[in-house]
Formats: C-alpha cells, sequence, structure tokens
C-alpha cells in the first residue's frame, strides 16, 4: 500500500504540481491563522500577503475578456492569477457548489489557460478543487 501512495504522489501528469503545492500551502497559511468566519476579501487579502511572502508572482483581480466574433460580449474578473498560469478563486461557503466549478471553467476557456484551482474556506477547514482545461 505504501508504494501505491508513493507513486500517486509522483504522478508526472499534474500540471503545475509544485506551484499547485504553494497556491494550496498559502491557503492552509491562511486558514490556520485566520481560521473559519471572516469575509471573502479578508482571506484574499490574506492570501495576496501569504503570496508575496512565498515571492510567487501574481495579478489580483484579474480582468478576463469574453470575445465573440472577434467582439466584447462579456467579462470575467477572477481572484487570482498566479504566475501567469493558474486561475485560483477563493470562496467562503458552506459547502463545494457547482456553480462555482461552472464559473471557474468558463474563466479557464475565456482566457485559454489550463489550470485553475479553486479553494473553500469551510468552517472546518480548507477544501480545494483543481479544474483542468482540456483545450
Amino acid at each position: 500500500m505504501g508504494e501505491y501512495t508513493n507513486q500517486k504522489l509522483r504522478r508526472q501528469d499534474l500540471l503545475y504540481p509544485e506551484l499547485s503545492f504553494e497556491i494550496i500551502g498559502s491557503a492552509y497559511d491562511v486558514f490556520n491563522e485566520l481560521r473559519w468566519g471572516h469575509k471573502e476579501v479578508v482571506y484574499q487579502r490574506a492570501y495576496a500577503k501569504s503570496l508575496v511572502a512565498k515571492g510567487i508572482k501574481f495579478e489580483k483581480e484579474k480582468y478576463a475578456p469574453v470575445n465573440f466574433q472577434g467582439e466584447n460580449v462579456g467579462k470575467n474578473f477572477f481572484d487570482f492569477l498566479v504566475d501567469g498560469k493558474v486561475i485560483v478563486e477563493l470562496k467562503v461557503v458552506s459547502k463545494f457548489g457547482y456553480v462555482h466549478i461552472d464559473q471557474v471553467s468558463s474563466y479557464l476557456k475565456s482566457v485559454n489557460l489550463n489550470l485553475a484551482i479553486i479553494i473553500y474556506f469551510l468552517k472546518d477547514g480548507v477544501r480545494f478543487k483543481r479544474l483542468v482545461n482540456d483545450l
């Protein structure tokens, strides 16, 4: 059983494994200090400070236009674009929701990126969901 677990940890098909580890680790850092019960904006500010402390490049509240036949037909704003390649959305909710998955999937498609991570700050801790855009 230990060998199987170790094999799983060394999967080569994960997108940006080291960066993902740091992204998710920052969420745990924030939760471990702030705990549960804050507004989403508080977690966003703390999360940004954690990324800065780790030296990770990011853009906050990233604008992403939605184009159709060469014209802008909509706009998206996502919480973070980390290292120019991973969308990070923070949520403060009581449970996972497909509406969040659909929302972030549309972000991936609109900017043609491969990976997004939704991070949930829940009463019982941090949970996350990786979304892959199969382009």
